[in-house]
């Protein structure tokens, strides 16, 4: 079982950053594709980007060049981290993981077995 929990969410100013983590608890990345995801009120819960069992990062068109994904394989930890941010930023975000062994990277939910419990990120203008 893999137990993920999110941190570093927050409010920031439109243009500000933010680095989200993702520790996996009890458990190591190894193996696991990774992808976060965020749901802002009354929508749907979306793919930002995420990052293979191989190191391969895949981003929407939203957040290419503004969103970085990395994995520190020592610590178990996924990062998202974020810059140029906007109002339209503002949501839920929540890492996942894939099955063992699953890759490429999934781009919707039902692709992802384990999840965490979400961290709020809010952009004013």
């Amino acid at each position: 079982q893999v137990q993920l929990v999110e941190s570093g969410g927050g409010s920031v100013q439109a243009g500000g950053s933010l680095r989200l983590s993702c520790a996996a608890s009890g458990h190591t990345f190894t193996g696991h594709s990774v992808g976060w995801f965020r749901q802002a009120p009354g929508k749907e819960r979306e793919f930002v980007g995420g990052i293979s069992l191989t190191g391969h990062a895949k981003y929407t068109d939203s957040a290419k060049g503004r969103f970085t994904i990395s994995r520190d394989s020592v610590k178990y930890v996924v990062y998202l981290q974020m810059s140029g941010l906007r109002p339209e930023d503002t949501a839920v975000y929540y890492c996942a993981a894939q099955g063992w062994g699953s890759d490429p990277v999934g781009t919707t939910t039902e692709e992802y077995k384990y999840w965490g419990q979400g961290t709020q990120v809010t952009v004013s203008s």
